[in-house]
């Protein structure tokens, strides 16, 4: 796919903030510390009482690797298939005739440009922190973006026939050995899945595996499931780190937006 355009990483940029500390000098309970009180990420992961891994906690997307950035986003935000080489992603004529057509209209036309919500999995890749809460029968993901939120049900429901289209899909999960496993579907057509313009329709299926592999440190890997847009399902891993002794902050993308208007393209 090439490198990512320094130009949808602009608009990127433009709506997002990176993570940093709230609740100031106040220790999260129950963090593992190492002998000068850091948080000890590498500590084993926690288990519920049902002896399940808890992937409860306040976690995010590190930055990462767009050149010629000084504060980078995470690169899975500017171009979800960054680690698939040219040739792998298997989009469909007219799926790879749009993306190029946004690429080339320097992505003046994205959604969350606008504020609008990406979808999944692509909106845990946003610089900011998200919560997850992780009960017995759900598992609820609360994001400082906006102020949106996820419900993961668990208490053995099927996903729904004929949903009405929504931003985030519905989800359902279930736990395979030691990963959540989460189905969701149920998605309108107006979101891009990345900065690049790659695009999804309304039969976008998502598969999602959440596997906490330390304390600090937990695996995602997504699969894209859209059979409109692309000639076969295709896989992204991405890595999410824990944000120790720290809250979310409300965060309205709106308030004070003067950058849409900057946004002309060619």
């Amino acid at each position: 796919m090439g490198a990512p355009s320094r130009s949808f990483a602009a608009v990127i940029l433009a709506f997002a903030m990176p993570a940093s500390g709230q609740w100031l000098d106040y220790k999260t309970p129950g963090i593992p510390r190492l002998k000068d009180g850091k948080p000890n990420l590498s500590a084993p992961a926690p288990k519920t009482a049902g002896n399940k891994p808890d992937l409860s906690g306040t976690w995010w997307v590190p930055h990462g690797g767009v050149e010629g950035l000084a504060d980078p986003p995470p690169k899975y935000l500017v171009n979800l298939a960054a680690d698939l080489t040219p040739g792998e992603l298997p989009l469909l004529p007219w799926a790879e005739a749009l993306s190029k057509q946004r690429a080339e209209d320097l992505g003046k036309d994205a959604p969350f440009s606008r504020c609008l919500p990406l979808p999944v999995p692509t909106i845990f890749t946003e610089p900011l922190p998200f919560k997850i809460l992780q009960m017995p029968a759900l598992t609820a993901i609360l994001f400082e973006s906006q102020g949106r939120y996820r419900q993961i049900f668990t208490d053995g429901r099927a996903l729904p026939k004929n949903p009405q289209p929504t931003w985030l899909g519905y989800s359902v999960g279930k736990w395979e050995g030691d990963a959540l496993v989460v189905e969701t579907i149920g998605f309108n057509d107006q979101s891009w899945l990345d900065g690049r313009g790659h695009p999804h329709t309304d039969a976008l299926h998502v598969t999602e595996r959440f596997r906490r592999l330390d304390f600090g440190h937990m695996e995602l890997r997504a699969t894209i499931d859209d059979p409109k847009a692309y000639t076969k399902p295709w896989t992204v891993s991405i890595p999410i780190e824990l944000v120790p002794d720290t809250e979310l902050l409300e965060q309205v993308c709106n308030e004070n937006e003067k950058d849409v208007g900057h946004l002309v393209g060619r």
